[in-house]
């Protein structure tokens, strides 16, 4: 289930061929249609980034395929990013519309993605453990891609076979604490209030028997992303920088901060230590890692061949990863976290730091409701958003960076990747002599 479900189905059933063996049964939950790798194994679409029809047939769908499942048999749970929206169906007295509701003011609320899975998981069919009890006692493995910060098995994919820590009361208070609580629908209003008044039952915690037979294995995440990133750009003869802390924060924030990163080191043919980029970069950006740390770690080879010793001695590459938010309130603009720190970055170096340019994009290939995974700017790009008729400032105090990337044909569109592992900001900085 997942962004990575199709690839994750197909590494499965390669691996049981190479002991001879087939899937009994099964499905796959994605975000797009695709071959499955086993006659055995129904592909089914759902929704995504708010659940939609498809996400309530694939919750059904899944239902049919957790009464097959023997109290001897071993179920393998591939889970990515995205499972939340593709599976989103809701717990019983809540109709489909309200739960619609709720996500929608959610993604638009400015929480980070730990906040909302803690949310969204408690309203969902098969979200904090509820897929685990309802597989019990059946072995259950679980392998894991990572989308959240910190890697938290209880958020990726609202936690379907981990124990839920948070009690109603406490999903009642981040709602409370976000100025949602009167703006969700009454139904969920209710049954928060239902199960903490002892008449619906909790979610199932840590120690019930139901994960007595459930493994569970963090198998990639943002952190390898970045890794590889750092050992491509070495290859290409760009020193890389890699940032320790994750990016977080509003997205329009971390851009302008990760673009002050730039701008203190661009044109210093050094590699930047970690107190001159926490002076320029911000507190969200963090302490980059230096090329020894990177050269102990996954084999990253800072340096390596493959483009002329001049671009090697002047190419820097900065990378950052993390998941940011946006906070729309009132504002209906179109776009997505990415784009909107892409944008915000550009505003940042208009007209400077010639050589230098910045991506930020969504590992997955769509950044927020849109057709684009993000976006690719430098010094000249706010200006050349102007200049065809639209008011980049405008634009990106309404949220509405997709219009305005576009106009300029900023915006990346690689199409969905089959995976998810947050977010991915690149800035690159070479000598003027190879730009």
């Amino acid at each position: 289930m997942g962004k990575a479900a199709l690839p994750m189905a197909q590494a499965a059933v390669e691996v049981l061929h190479q002991h001879d063996s087939e899937p009994l049964g099964g499905i796959i939950v994605a975000p797009a249609a695709g071959p499955s790798p086993s006659p055995s194994l129904k592909v089914v679409v759902g929704d995504h980034p708010e659940p939609g029809p498809g996400s309530f047939t694939a919750a059904e769908a899944l239902a049919r395929v957790v009464t097959q499942v023997g109290s001897g048999q071993e179920v393998w749970v591939l889970l990515s990013g995205g499972t939340t929206s593709l599976i989103g169906a809701p717990v019983p007295g809540i109709a489909p519309t309200d739960l619609a509701t709720l996500y929608q003011l959610l993604l638009g609320s400015g929480l980070d993605i730990a906040a909302m899975n803690r949310i969204r998981k408690r309203f969902s069919r098969w979200g904090a453990g509820r897929l685990a009890h309802a597989l019990a006692p059946a072995r259950v493995r679980v392998l894991v891609v990572s989308d959240v910060i910190g890697d938290d098995l209880a958020s990726i994919g609202s936690g379907p076979c981990v124990p839920d820590p948070s009690t109603a009361v406490q999903v009642r208070q981040l709602l409370e604490g976000a100025g949602l609580w009167q703006r969700i629908p009454a139904a969920a209003r209710k049954y928060l209030a239902d199960v903490e008044a002892g008449t619906m039952t909790e979610t199932p915690k840590p120690g019930d028997q139901a994960f007595a037979n459930v493994t569970l294995e963090l198998i990639a995440s943002n952190r390898l992303a970045l890794e590889a990133a750092a050992k491509r750009a070495a290859e290409l003869g760009l020193a890389p920088v890699v940032a320790e802390t994750p990016l977080a924060g509003e997205a329009a924030t971390a851009g302008a901060s990760v673009a002050a990163t730039l701008l203190h080191n661009c044109g210093r043919y050094s590699i930047p230590q970690p107190e001159e980029l926490r002076a320029s970069g911000g507190p969200k950006v963090g302490a980059p890692r230096q090329p020894e740390e990177l050269r102990a770690n996954r084999g990253v080879q800072v340096g390596a061949p493959g483009q002329p010793e001049k671009l090697r001695a002047g190419g820097r590459c900065w990378i950052w990863g993390g998941e940011t938010t946006v906070t729309l309130g009132s504002s209906t603009g179109v776009g997505g976290r990415c784009q909107e720190l892409a944008l915000a970055a550009a505003r940042a170096l208009a007209g400077r730091a010639p050589g230098t340019a910045l991506l930020a994009a969504g590992t997955d290939g769509r950044d927020g409701p849109t057709d684009a995974a993000g976006a690719i700017v430098d010094g000249s790009t706010w200006g050349a958003i102007a200049a065809a008729g639209r008011d980049p400032e405008r634009d990106l105090a309404s949220h509405n960076a997709y219009p305005a990337l576009d106009a300029v044909g900023a915006l990346l569109r690689p199409g969905l990747t089959g995976t998810n592992v947050m977010d991915v900001v690149m800035g690159v900085c070479v000598d003027g002599s190879e730009k």
